[in-house]
């Protein structure tokens, strides 16, 4: 988010980190808190294998990505998902310190702003800054909205019975821009749906690379993202993203600078790719 502010520091490193109340401003900026949900661990490209040891005794490996590793297990007797950053080796420790913990801190801040919005996404229970590790809400009971459509695609079934769930997704997005919050990674793996499917319960997960911003353009660009995932991952669903596009319009008081801008990243992205030929 534009913010891109620092998380607190912890007073000692060599100390216990700090507890904080689950979904609370202090388990935001100054203690521990929780990780994604079963949709941030299904988002999560698999890696090889790692043998470090989990955060906590009794959390088991689900995936690693290029940034963090994704554990799920219990965490004070609730269904957790813990995402650790590592430390990447090529960047120098104070830089890889500075950048790992400002991350984390914008991610748990992302999804507390999300919250007191109304706005779908996982509970935060604990942050430890010292280990850059993230506590969150496991959401039992969901899929993916990447892998319901590719079902009903797989299915044969009409993919115009997608139609209210993608103009449900405008909707959950409008809400999240006009909080002035860029998810950053915007694609249907990062999008959760709870049981049963016919209820349209969406949760937003992954908010590792997002930020604050009033501005059209990085509004716009974060719905461009979608739209390339989209496309390229469920092959002729050019109705459906349209129809997701027209609630958001309809949804978003802030949508008209959005859209001319979404059109303007389009065409930088057509003439980049003409280049490339």
């Amino acid at each position: 988010m534009a913010e891109h502010s620092g998380a607190a520091r912890m007073r000692g490193e060599g100390s216990a980190p700090k507890m904080a109340a689950a979904g609370s401003a202090e388990a935001v900026d100054g203690a521990a808190a929780p990780v994604g949900n079963s949709a941030e661990a299904g988002a999560a490209a698999p890696g090889p294998a790692v043998s470090e040891a989990p955060p906590l005794p009794g959390l088991q490996l689900v995936q690693q990505g290029a940034e963090a590793r994704v554990y799920r297990g219990r965490f004070l007797g609730r269904a957790a998902v813990v995402k650790l950053r590592f430390p990447k080796r090529y960047r120098h420790p104070a830089l890889e310190e500075r950048l790992s913990r400002r991350r984390t801190a914008q991610e748990a801040r992302s999804l507390l702003r999300c919250r007191r919005a109304g706005i779908p996404a996982p509970v935060v229970y604990f942050v430890d800054y010292v280990t850059n590790c993230i506590y969150l809400e496991d959401i039992v009971g969901s899929i993916t909205v990447q892998d319901h459509i590719n079902s009903v695609q797989d299915s044969g079934s009409d993919t115009s019975s997608l139609l209210n769930l993608a103009e449900k997704m405008g909707e959950l997005l409008a809400r999240m821009h006009d909080e002035d919050l860029i998810h950053g990674d915007l694609t249907t793996s990062n999008v959760l749906l709870r049981l049963p499917v016919e209820k349209l319960d969406l949760v937003l997960i992954d908010f590792g690379l997002s930020f604050i911003s009033g501005l059209p353009e990085d509004k716009g660009v974060d719905l461009y993202v979608l739209e390339k995932a989209f496309l390229s991952t469920h092959p002729n669903t050019e109705t459906l993203f349209k129809a997701l596009l027209k609630t958001y319009g309809a949804t978003s008081k802030k949508s008209g600078p959005v859209m001319k801008r979404l059109d303007e990243v389009r065409l930088r992205g057509r003439k980049r790719s003409m280049m490339m030929i």
